[in-house]
């Protein structure tokens, strides 16, 4: 399960870039709309802290080594559409499952939980180095870390956030 850390309108301008283009065997969305999530990350894979950046880092190097000795081509990450970004992380699945696989082999115990940083979209002005859709994205491996779901209120304008 997938989802947007802290970001009510991000999730939402997701579910309606889908409603724009439906994806094949899939339900075509009627209504956009967000669902909030209440979530231990359990034993988190983190790639916003520097030790787990490094293990990618090893993994992806052990990954391409793996794939070259069996003459196999890596997988990409690649673009959809016209987009620039990379929305298909073939390669990025591929290094996250081999660091599950040997936390696995190492600790008898696989990471409950992915948290990453994902850049997209367009700079929000010349040369910036923010994105329009940049967002922090967990990816929930071990279902019992969801501990329920909800309905996220609307902000109400009257009042400050505290």
């Amino acid at each position: 399960m997938y989802f947007w850390e802290n970001n009510f309108l991000r999730a939402l301008h997701f579910a309606q870039e889908l409603q724009k283009r439906p994806q094949k065997g899939k339900k075509p969305i009627r209504e956009p709309a967000v669902l909030g999530a209440v979530i231990d990350l359990g034993f988190c894979l983190d790639l916003l802290e520097k030790e787990f950046i490094d293990a990618a880092r090893e993994s992806f190097a052990t990954v391409r080594d793996s794939y070259a000795a069996l003459e196999v081509s890596l997988p990409e990450n690649i673009s959809l559409g016209s987009s620039k970004d990379r929305l298909i992380r073939r390669l990025d699945c591929a290094v996250i499952e081999h660091m599950r696989f040997r936390m696995r082999r190492k600790i008898k115990r696989p990471f409950d939980s992915v948290r990453a940083a994902f850049i997209e979209g367009e700079p929000l002005y010349p040369t910036a180095g923010f994105y329009e859709k940049s967002h922090i994205q967990l990816c929930i491996c071990n279902p019992n870390c969801v501990k329920g779901f909800f309905i996220p209120r609307i902000e109400d304008k009257n009042w400050p956030m505290p």
